[in-house]
C-alpha cells in the first residue's frame, strides 16, 4: 500500500466508501472522506467511527484498501 492510493481513494470524485485492510487482520470502514483524517506526510490515518472513537493507523501495517461492490455492478 502506498501513500498515493490512499490518497487516490479518500479524494476520488465521486467518493466512494472503502474498508482499509490491517496486517494484524483488523478492518477500518471509511464511510465518507470525513471519517478519515491523513498526516502531512501521509505515513500515519486517523479513521474515525460514527460514535466518535477513532483509530491511529501506520500506513507501514495496512495491507489492502477494498471498495464494496455496489449494486450495478453486483449482476
Amino acid at each position: 500500500m502506498t501513500v498515493q492510493q490512499l490518497r487516490a481513494a479518500w479524494r476520488a470524485v465521486p467518493f466512494r466508501p472503502f474498508t482499509l485492510h490491517m496486517a494484524d487482520g483488523r478492518s477500518f470502514t471509511v464511510p465518507h472522506p470525513d471519517f478519515l483524517s491523513m498526516s502531512p506526510t501521509g505515513r500515519t490515518v486517523i479513521v474515525y467511527q460514527e460514535d466518535d472513537e477513532f483509530s491511529i493507523l501506520d500506513l507501514l501495517v495496512m495491507t489492502e484498501i477494498a471498495f464494496p461492490r455496489t449494486a450495478a455492478s453486483k449482476s
